[in-house]
């Protein structure tokens, strides 16, 4: 039984940064297995912002490519997500899971960018 818990989120200003944490409970998956970020925008699909392989490669999306950083804990079953230079169009409920097939879903964390 895999448990995700992501934090970290919050209301920040275009041009901010956010650090969202993502602990996993009841599995070492972070240790052998692909993982990943993923968002959800009001009245949108939910799409795939960011994945880490168990060797370390990261891979990102278009639209946040130089801007976001993927990493992990892998001895503490934890993954980040560095957001720098925020965009309103970056607001979202943000969550962790396994790639390319997920577990079950936490609750997420939300992430909201305005003035």
């Amino acid at each position: 039984q895999v448990q995700l818990v992501e934090s970290g989120g919050g209301l920040v200003q275009p041009g901010g940064s956010l650090r969202l944490s993502c602990a996993a409970s009841g599995t070492t998956i972070f240790s052998i297995y692909g993982t990943a970020w993923y968002r959800q925008a009001p009245g949108k699909q939910r799409e795939l912002v960011a994945r880490i392989s168990s060797g370390g490669t990261t891979i990102y999306a278009d639209s946040v490519k130089g801007r976001f950083t993927i990493s992990r804990d892998n001895a503490k079953n934890t993954m980040y997500l560095q957001m720098n230079s925020l965009k309103p169009e970056d607001t979202a409920v943000y969550y962790c899971n396994g790639y390319p097939i997920p577990s079950a879903w936490g609750q997420g964390t939300q992430v909201t960018v305005s003035s």
